[in-house]
């Protein structure tokens, strides 16, 4: 089951865009906001089995065939991902300037990994966010700013960070080109 858990959100959305639903429609009929889809779907948190159970009867569809296509553990000794293959992360609505690509993830034990290529361009616009997942930033090209909490980083290339994403935190590109990053997320076991 631990495979599951960082592919939830990826099929949550794909569940609901090949069936024209918005995020409200499934938010409102599972009893639930539209910024806990959001984050499920954007892989910033994983809904505790009740509110899973909720959401998947407010798709419309059998619990079973949710978790069919889902990637299960296999015994290959490398995997490799194609540049092609990369999925569009769409991140919050009132985020301007800012392009996620999904590269890899994985559930291992107590800990899922998640790694992201963002992308943000100058004058880029978005309100601070949590998630539920331990953050490491690598700057390849370009500059910018990290707010976190109260506090400010310049970072540039070459530079990194490493952050409690629960924290309110948001990136800020105050330069004239755009600034790339690796992006690392660890998600713990809630229990730890």
């Amino acid at each position: 089951m631990e495979d599951y858990l960082i592919g939830i959100g990826k099929r949550l959305k794909e569940i609901r865009k090949s069936d024209k639903k918005t995020i409200n429609e499934i938010a409102t009929k599972a009893g639930v906001s539209n910024g806990l889809i959001s984050r499920i779907e954007n892989g910033r948190t994983i809904p505790s089995l009740p509110v899973l159970l909720n959401i998947i009867n407010a798709l419309d569809i059998e619990i079973p065939a949710f978790f069919n296509g889902m990637p299960s553990q296999t015994n290959f000794t490398f995997l490799v991902t194609r540049a092609s293959e990369y999925s569009v992360i769409e991140k919050e609505d009132d985020a301007i300037g800012f392009s996620y690509k999904y590269i890899f993830g994985k559930q291992l034990s107590s800990i899922g990994f998640e790694a992201v290529f963002l992308e943000i361009q100058p004058g880029s616009k978005r309100n601070k966010v949590e998630t539920d997942a331990y953050e490491f930033k690598y700057i390849l090209t370009g500059e910018c700013h990290y707010i976190i909490g109260d506090e400010e980083v310049l970072l540039k290339e070459g530079d990194s960070i490493f952050f409690d994403g629960r924290i309110p935190h948001v990136p800020v590109n105050r330069g004239k080109t755009p600034s790339k990053m690796i992006v690392l997320y660890f998600f713990l076991d809630k229990e730890n």
